[in-house]
């Protein structure tokens, strides 16, 4: 989850900076769909200090992710901070 917080940002500035001119740029430089983008995108709409805490997540030593985007897709979807908040605390690893 952190690699995908991390680029979730690095997307935003390549937009921001013009480096690519859409997400379906992003989606054709990156061999994913355009759908993909989006989902990995959505991330940016997170709480702030949730956003961070993605960002600092524990590397994965074995086996897979205990969070995955999926995970957060609830969460990403409340536009309330504060609920998301308390969404997180629910499923925080």
């Amino acid at each position: 989850m952190a690699k995908l917080m991390a680029l979730a940002v690095r997307f935003e500035g390549l937009l921001n900076d013009g480096v690519v001119a859409n997400q379906a740029e992003l989606a054709t430089l990156g061999h994913v769909s355009r759908a993909r983008v989006t989902q990995i995108m959505n991330l940016l709409n997170l709480a702030p200090d949730i956003q961070e805490e993605l960002l600092f997540l524990p590397p994965v030593e074995q086996g897979k992710d205990t969070l995955t985007e999926r995970d957060l897709r609830a969460i990403v979807a409340v536009a309330d901070w504060r609920k998301q908040r308390r969404k997180w605390k629910k499923i925080a690893v």
